[in-house]
């Protein structure tokens, strides 16, 4: 995948890898993904996919490297409870609206700008509909930003999901604490990619929770998804 730098991860490459996700997949009967690698040195992890015959684990090599069997379990959990409680069809279709949303948004600001540049005689009906559109835009705006809200709440009942697959909510929790120091993937450049990953891979994520890209904002801060682990 070339928005991720990831590629498929042969069962003879990596069989650590391979038992971690068919054992938790048998526990919870479910169909084992695909499984790609991201060749990068830091740490992150997403989940991808509309159905079964597409639903993908990526795991970047550092988190494989870096991390215990007991922390890539947990990780390798939480990817599996997006998949199971339906997340990441979600969010796919919510990244392709939020894209549509944010063009149109584009366009009224456009209209907007060009508009009060005009001095033709029918300027105030141009004014009405290029208001009427702004409002629809900023109706589909909220929707979608109440819906990136809801994926938030999708994120902790992941780190439930991994917690209960798993049965060691510490090890999900240590997992992030270092997963936290290093979750840069140079090859994510796209921010609705990022938006799929445990850890947002770039720089943004320390602006993530503030200005207009909260409304967007998929995860809640690491420091209370690991609070929440080590109290559950």
């Amino acid at each position: 995948n070339s928005a991720t730098g990831s590629e498929p991860l042969s069962r003879m490459e990596n069989k650590r890898v391979y038992n971690l996700v068919e054992n938790l997949c048998m526990s919870q009967g479910m169909k084992m993904p695909k499984i790609n690698i991201i060749n990068d040195d830091s740490l992150n992890a997403f989940a991808s996919g509309i159905n079964e015959r597409t639903y993908t684990v990526s795991l970047s090599r550092g988190i494989i490297d870096k991390l215990n069997d007991q922390e890539l379990e947990a990780v390798i959990a939480h990817e599996l409870s997006h998949i199971r409680n339906k997340d990441v069809r979600l969010m796919i279709v919510s990244i392709v609206f939020v894209g549509i949303f944010a063009m149109l948004a584009q366009m009224a600001m456009r209209s907007v700008y060009y508009s009060s540049m005009s001095r033709r005689r029918d300027e105030k009906n141009n004014t009405a509909i290029i208001i009427v559109l702004v409002m629809v835009v900023a109706a589909i705006g909220y929707f979608f930003s109440m819906l990136m809200r809801f994926a938030i709440s999708r994120e902790y009942l992941a780190d439930a999901g991994a917690a209960e697959m798993t049965k060691n909510p510490l090890a999900l929790a240590s997992a992030l604490r270092k997963i936290s120091a290093d979750p840069d993937i140079e090859a994510v450049k796209r921010e609705d990619v990022a938006q799929l990953f445990i850890q947002h891979p770039g720089q943004q994520a320390k602006r993530a929770l503030n200005g207009l890209s909260g409304l967007f904002a998929t995860h809640p801060p690491i420091e209370k998804r690991i609070q929440v682990l080590e109290q559950f």
